[in-house]
C-alpha cells in the first residue's frame, strides 16, 4: 500500500497523525465517498436499468412518494439488492479499530455518517445516522416503525423481503415507506443534536469521503472551526474549501488503513 502512495501523501499522513495523536476529541464525518469504495453507487451516479431515465433527486422526495408510492418503493427496494452483498472497505474497517483502541487510549471519537447503508456497523462501529437507515421502514403517515424489513444484527441480507408490492401500516393504514431523510425533510433531531455538539466541542474534525455540499451537514466543518478545532479532509477529489488544515488527497481505503497504524503506534 505504501508503494502505492507519494512521499508527499505520506508525509500529510504522519502529520495528522502527530496531531491526532495529542488531541482527545475527534468529530468524524463519512459521506458517499467511502461507500462508493465499496462498490455502492452514489448519488451523483447515472441510474442503471430499468431506472436510468429517473434522476435520484426526482425519487428520494416526499412528493415523489405521494405521487406514486409504489414507484419509489420498487426504486428502494432495488437499491437494498443492489446494497446487499456490499461489504466493509479497509476504510471502515480502520475506523472500527481507532475507535475500539480509544476505549484505552482515552480519546472520544464521535464517528457520524451521511449514508444509509450498514457498513460501519458491519465493521463494528457505533455510529451516528444523519440521513436514516436503508435497511429500515417507517409508516409514511404516522411514523411508526415497521421492523419487517430489518436487518436487525446487521449479519445477513438472507431473510430480506424485496417484494416490491406496497406495504399498508398496521396502526393507520398509511403507506410503509424507508425509514430515510429525503429531500426536504428535516434531520432527525437527536442524530443531529449528537452531530452538532461533538463538531462544536472537538479538538480535530475529519472529513472523509464527502463533497461537503449538502446541508446542513456540510456547516459541520465550520462550525468545529469556529470552535478551533483542526479539520483533516480525506478525499481523492479535495473539495474547495479554505477552512481545511489538513488535506489527504486520495481514497479513505488506502489512507485511513496507515493513519490508524500510525496514530496507536503513538
Amino acid at each position: 500500500m505504501l508503494a502505492e502512495l507519494s512521499a508527499a501523501l505520506i508525509a500529510e499522513v504522519e502529520r495528522a497523525a502527530k496531531l491526532l495523536g495529542t488531541k482527545r476529541r475527534i468529530c468524524i464525518l463519512t459521506g458517499a465517498g467511502i461507500s462508493a469504495e465499496s462498490g455502492i453507487p452514489t448519488f451523483r451516479d447515472k441510474q442503471t436499468g430499468l431506472w436510468e431515465n429517473y434522476g435520484a433527486e426526482d425519487l428520494a422526495t416526499p412528493e415523489a412518494f405521494v405521487r406514486d408510492p409504489n414507484l419509489v418503493w420498487s426504486w428502494y427496494q432495488w437499491r437494498r439488492q443492489v446494497v446487499a452483498d456490499k461489504k466493509p472497505n479497509p476504510a471502515h474497517d480502520a475506523l472500527a479499530q481507532w475507535q475500539y483502541h480509544s476505549h484505552s487510549s482515552g480519546q472520544h471519537i464521535t464517528l457520524i455518517t451521511q449514508n444509509v447503508d450498514d457498513l460501519h456497523e458491519q465493521a463494528g462501529s457505533t455510529i451516528t445516522h444523519l440521513h436514516g437507515h436503508l435497511w429500515r421502514n417507517r409508516c409514511s403517515q404516522c411514523k411508526t416503525p415497521y421492523q419487517k424489513q430489518s436487518r436487525g444484527s446487521y449479519s445477513s441480507a438472507d431473510t430480506m423481503d424485496y417484494n416490491e408490492e406496497l406495504i399498508s401500516c398496521p396502526h393507520c393504514d398509511g403507506y410503509i415507506r424507508p425509514d430515510i431523510v429525503w429531500f426536504g425533510e428535516a434531520l432527525p433531531v437527536q442524530a443531529w443534536e449528537t452531530a452538532e455538539e461533538a463538531a462544536a466541542n472537538c479538538e480535530v474534525f475529519i472529513s472523509i469521503g464527502t463533497s461537503s455540499l449538502v446541508y446542513p451537514a456540510a456547516g459541520l466543518a465550520q462550525l468545529a472551526k469556529d470552535n478551533a478545532a483542526k479539520i483533516i479532509e480525506i478525499n481523492p477529489n479535495p473539495t474547495p474549501n479554505t477552512i481545511v488544515d489538513i488535506n489527504l488527497a486520495e481514497k479513505a481505503g488506502m489512507v485511513m488503513p496507515l493513519l490508524i497504524q500510525k496514530i496507536t503506534a503513538l
